[in-house]
This record gives structure tokens, C-alpha cells and sequence, in this order.
């Protein structure tokens, strides 16, 4: 299944000049990785997979369009599946994508 290429370019816009940021092709989807760390994963299912810290993961899940993200009856913890219109406008996208990027900055690179 091939992932929503507008909203890939949605998320590329946001990211625009962020240094370290590589794309790559997985989970169906295109992963947007800072420093070979997953951030934001445009999902081949539609919507996204963001990356959270799990001490925050509740108060993502609390928001309309959140939910855990499961892979093969696995809960991803600190990961958080977002719906499509989760994501319809500018300003809740640039939410998700700027939550992303923020944990994975605090990550040490690959």
C-alpha cells in the first residue's frame, strides 16, 4: 500500500530546513528520521506514527485522532497512530510533526 504522497509533502514542508533529517521507506510507509532516529512515520494505512516520550504518550493519546499504535498485537509504546483528519489542517500537523521531532532530538544519533 502506497502512503498519502500530499501528506508527505505536508510533512516535508514542516521539517523544511531541519538539519539531520533523512526519509526512508518502512512499515509501508516513509519514515522522516532526525540523526537515524524515527520521528514521524507517514503510514501507508493513512495518517501518521509519531514518536512520543512514553512519559507523555497518556496526554498524546488523549487528543482527538490519537491512538495507540499497535504492530502484529504489539503496543509501540511511545509511539502514537494519528488519523487522517487528525492531521487535515496545517496547524494540527505541525503539532504531531513538532512533537516528533522534539523527542527525537533528545535522542543520541545513530
Amino acid at each position: 500500500m502506497a502512503y498519502d504522497e500530499d501528506l508527505a509533502n505536508r510533512v516535508r514542508e514542516r521539517l523544511g530546513g531541519e538539519p539531520g533529517i533523512t526519509e526512508r521507506r518502512m512499515f509501508g510507509g516513509l519514515a522522516m528520521m532526525l540523526r537515524g532516529n524515527m520521528a514521524v512515520v507517514v503510514r501507508g494505512a493513512a495518517g501518521l506514527m509519531v514518536r512520543v516520550d512514553p512519559a507523555e504518550a497518556d496526554r498524546a493519546l488523549a487528543e482527538p485522532g490519537a491512538e495507540a499504535t499497535v504492530m502484529r498485537d504489539w503496543v509501540m509504546r511511545g509511539w502514537v497512530t494519528v488519523s487522517p483528519a487528525a492531521c487535515e489542517r496545517d496547524a494540527d500537523l505541525a503539532r504531531w510533526v513538532d512533537r516528533g521531532i522534539r523527542f527525537a532530538r533528545t535522542l543520541p544519533a545513530k
